[in-house]
């Protein structure tokens, strides 16, 4: 078991300053190991926790399991004491620690807060004085404060307060997290970074310790404030995503190309810009956002009708997607049922090894469920089983002899991909991300 380090607001402060400072980072996924390696970078000895036992074990054999995040990244970050354990009593020995587990809806889609609860549960037994506690799990409004809290407070053996002014306690911070996958054009340290405490001290400490890496802090006056924050910049792209995906339905009745008329509206240098409509929404935020906010509105007795069809919408866009394909299969004198299809991408974007809510999953499973047979071809999966709402049990498959499939179903539109041999090779290519742009060919369906 680590030493506990105690220490006042100005010593910890100090020891963060003169990069002493230890932190700790619970939850070494998508979010949490980027971020562990930015405190890396900037010569934090940092310890990744995690209750994923392997996990761990490639972490601390110089491994990685995210694709973008290559294993020399990991070997660096050691240089500067880099380790992962599954090990809480650790957490006795950190300054800092963060919390960057899923926070996923359940099947009746409300917010699981239960890697959350299970995460203060577990370190609420070696919390200590003077230690900041920041939750980066994108939440509704009043997690922090109703629920961490109280659980940090309830968890300890030793009666340890959060402390809401400078006195003695834990200090406790929201600070939403704004990873985005596949994204080299902004470097992570140049996204600014919110943060809201449970009083001022939290807050100056938080803004401390991220100032250190990121180049701009941006404090909040609550935590309620932060998650509500994270909750907007989400609600914001889901409801214009929303609208493209409407407007391409009507543009496509109409005989319209939706893509063109965003370019052209784009090209206006004040008040637009653009959204693309898509298969529908994956990732871990877009789709998953506005039903935290509009489950806790509830609680005001206050519905939130604008973000709820802008769910809706977003949400039936595979089922869309399925409706398309078999026009273009009928077309083809062909029925769904029995056809060959090849699926290609899986992740929920272009370029990258996530497959959170990904549009395809759902595709895949409703072509099934109509009798199709149904392959898939991506370069970052070469199997996928089973997730929380999925289970297919499938092998990559080659991209060869694709004349032999009824349809090529392009739902990812990864840059590795030539676009034009998988056209002048297939019977039939169902284009839902406009990556045939340019290509002309009676073969493509543009939906």
């Amino acid at each position: 078991m680590a030493t506990t380090l105690v220490g006042s607001l100005a010593d910890v402060k100090q020891r963060i300053a003169s990069r002493e400072a230890r932190v700790g980072i619970v939850g070494m996924g998508y979010v949490g190991l980027p971020l562990a390696l930015l405190f890396s970078a900037e010569r934090f000895r940092v310890t990744g926790f995690d209750i994923a036992a392997d996990k761990v074990e490639t972490l601390n054999t110089g491994g990685s399991y995210i694709v973008r995040i290559l294993p020399e990244a990991i070997q660096e970050a050691q240089k500067s004491g880099f380790c992962a354990t599954s090990d809480y009593s650790h957490i006795a020995g950190m300054d800092a620690v963060i919390i960057c587990v899923p926070t996923p809806l359940n099947e009746y889609h409300e917010p699981d807060l239960s890697y959350v609860t299970g995460t203060i549960e577990s370190i609420a037994p070696w919390i200590h004085e003077g230690q900041l506690i920041v939750l980066e799990s994108t939440t509704y409004p009043g997690t922090t404060e109703e629920i961490v809290v109280p659980l940090l407070e309830k968890g300890n053996p030793h009666g340890i307060k959060v402390a809401c002014a400078e006195g003695s306690g834990v200090h406790v911070a929201f600070s939403p997290e704004r990873e985005d996958p596949g994204n080299d054009t902004v470097a992570r340290h140049d996204i600014p970074k919110v943060v809201g405490g449970c009083g001022p001290a939290a807050v100056e400490l938080a803004s401390a310790l991220y100032g250190s890496i990121f180049r701009r802090v941006v404090p909040v006056s609550s935590p309620a404030v932060a998650e509500m924050t994270k909750l907007l910049e989400n609600i914001y792209r889901c409801v214009n995503i929303a609208l493209v995906n409407e407007l391409k339905q009507l543009c496509m009745r109409m005989g319209i190309d939706i893509h063109e008329v965003i370019d052209a509206a784009k090209t206006k240098p004040f008040g637009f810009q653009a959204f693309y409509p898509g298969p529908g929404l994956g990732g871990h935020c877009i789709p998953i956002d506005p039903f935290y906010l509009s489950w806790k509105a509830k609680e005001f007795d206050f519905r939130t009708r604008f973000i709820e069809l802008a769910g809706e919408v977003n949400t039936k866009m595979p089922y869309f997607v399925i409706e398309q394909t078999a026009d273009a299969l009928n077309e083809h004198s062909k029925a769904i049922k029995g056809s060959k299809i090849l699926v290609l991408g899986l992740a929920y974007k272009r370029d990258i090894d996530d497959l959170r809510e990904s549009p395809s999953l759902t595709i895949i499973e409703l072509l099934r469920e109509k009798g199709a047979h149904v392959y898939y071809n991506d370069p970052y999966f070469a199997k996928v089983g089973r997730g929380r709402h999925y289970d297919l049990n499938m092998t990559n498959t080659p991209l060869d002899n694709l004349g032999q499939y009824d349809g090529v179903l392009i739902v990812t539109d990864h840059t590795t991909y030539d676009y034009e041999a998988i056209v002048e090779q297939s019977q039939l290519v169902i284009d839902t991300r406009n990556a045939t742009k340019g290509i002309v060919s009676p073969k493509i369906v543009r939906c």
